[in-house]
């Protein structure tokens, strides 16, 4: 480390590259200590940057290359970093209160099993173009480096809600609402397409290695799998949660000029 260079609070977590501090910034959600930027980064660059956390008093440092790299993994960061708190997860209350206020039929997408946060990234970059409401991890704690997360996500990660589940009480108590829970398996004899995703649901995606589990199995209301040709046996996590979440939001659209 650069001499005398400071030391930031350890609780906090480092967020790097323009598209991931600048939406972290936006969304609001996290405590920022300091956005360091390099001093080879073109001001035309770190512009925007530089306003919005001027907005927010969030202080800005111009810092060596040298000291920045101490702080990042790569060569991928363009010269910003934010030393900011964790991102603050959906509590379940709250995601169940939100539900009951959307003006639309909800729809959720449950991953379970998922253990790339590169992936897992893509997926809430899809997830939030699709148009869903939150997407529930099933894990006991969110294991994965932010900025792996955040980085593939282009802003995505700070603005969907991410909550973090064990236990399928959870998804018992949503059913109840009326939010239909449907697994995405392979070998379900129903399509995709025949599924009715116009009503609220949550689509449930399981990772490459173990797919869903038997618990989350056992409380579908239905299955349904992408049919596909080729030679292939199965999709990547990000690639099928893309396939289905595409199909609901087709599903779900209406045209602009189109009486409702």
């Amino acid at each position: 480390m650069p001499l005398h260079a400071p030391r930031y609070d350890t609780r906090m977590i480092h967020l790097e590259g323009r598209f991931s501090v600048l939406a972290a910034l936006h969304a609001g959600l996290r405590r920022f200590e300091v956005v360091c930027i390099a001093e080879d980064v073109p001001p035309e660059r770190s512009r925007e940057i530089v306003t919005v956390a001027g907005e927010l008093g969030v202080t800005i440092r111009t810092v060596p290359g040298a000291e920045l790299e101490t702080l990042t993994h790569g060569q991928t960061h363009g010269g910003i970093v934010a030393v900011c708190s964790p991102k603050p997860l959906l509590r379940e209350a709250k995601l169940l209160n939100q539900i009951k206020r959307l003006d639309h039929p909800a729809l959720l997408l449950l991953l379970e099993g998922i253990d790339d946060a590169r992936n897992l990234g893509f997926v809430l970059r899809t997830a939030e173009a699709m148009n869903v409401d939150a997407v529930l991890l099933r894990k006991r704690e969110l294991g994965f480096d932010e900025t792996e997360v955040a980085r593939p996500s282009s802003g995505a990660f700070e603005r969907m809600p991410l909550l973090i589940f064990h236990d399928i009480a959870l998804l018992k108590r949503l059913r109840r609402r009326g939010v239909q829970l449907i697994g995405c398996l392979a070998n379900a004899k129903r399509v995709m397409y025949d599924a009715d995703l116009r009503q609220p649901t949550i689509l449930a995606v399981g990772g490459e290695k173990r797919g869903l589990s038997g618990q989350v199995r056992s409380i579908c209301d239905c299955y349904a799998h992408i049919p596909t040709a080729g030679g292939a046996s199965s999709l990547s996590t990000s690639h099928a949660a893309a396939i289905v979440l595409a199909e609901a939001a087709r599903q779900r659209w209406t045209p602009a000029n189109e009486n409702v």
